[in-house]
């Protein structure tokens, strides 16, 4: 199922889902003005090779453009090629301007950059020794739909079935990620364990550590805020 739109509104403008896209398509084009070899070097020396993170391994020089220590980020705004990057940037805006209105700018901002970064976590965690460098928003933007998940179960999300024919059809959001989610984990643990491909883990850490996070929010929201002890009156009150 590829998601196409949903149908909730929103109260404000979604600043932040904007700038990522923009970010990441702005990115990407500068990739390719590159050329191949260029191209080749930005991924090296920004994407998230787990091996260099954790010091079992050294670049060659002129790959080196950051620390090791700041490619979980840098890694977030590159993308291996056009399908890769319109595939993420579709589902960012689909289902980001939602979340960021219920979070707020801020907040949104801080939650994409923490679901990003657990995924890249879990990802090292379960390829340590892997020199094949991590790119893309996957990670971020899974954490994104499980807080869609959990903050609106209920919309209605417009998706097509490209098998045959073209067929479309509106789903609940609840069914909708939970296939993805579902078809992410079992990918995950019927892969090869060589760190190539899909990095199907770090979309299950994302998602993960997104879900929790908006059941942390959603509970807080509902939680009535206790109400302020009244005073016993004094001798002066009576004044």
């Amino acid at each position: 199922m590829i998601p196409i739109r949903d149908y909730l509104p929103t109260r404000r403008r979604p600043i932040i889902t904007t700038s990522l896209i923009l970010l990441s398509t702005l990115v990407y084009l500068w990739q390719l003005r590159r050329g191949e070899h260029g191209f080749v070097h930005l991924v090296y020396g920004l994407g998230l090779t787990p091996a260099v993170l954790r010091g079992d391994a050294e670049l060659a020089p002129e790959l080196v453009l950051v620390p090791a220590w700041l490619t979980p980020l840098t890694s977030m705004f590159l993308h291996g090629s056009l399908l890769h990057l319109a595939g993420n940037m579709l589902y960012l805006w689909i289902f980001g301007n939602n979340v960021e209105d219920r979070l707020g700018h801020g907040a949104f901002l801080l939650f994409y950059l923490a679901a990003g970064l657990a995924a890249a976590a879990l990802h090292t965690a379960l390829n340590p020794t892997s020199r094949i460098p991590l790119v893309g928003a996957s990670g971020a933007i899974s954490g994104v739909l499980a807080a869609y998940l959990v903050f609106f179960p209920t919309a209605r999300v417009l998706v097509v079935f490209p098998i045959f024919l073209l067929l479309t059809l509106t789903v609940p959001a609840s069914l909708m990620l939970g296939v993805w989610f579902l078809l992410q984990l079992l990918s995950a643990l019927g892969e090869d364990g060589q760190g190539g491909g899909v990095a199907w883990w770090a979309h299950v850490g994302g998602f993960t550590t997104g879900l929790v996070l908006a059941l942390v929010v959603r509970v807080r929201e509902r939680t009535p805020a206790p109400s302020p002890r009244k005073r016993r009156p004094g001798p002066w009150d009576r004044l």
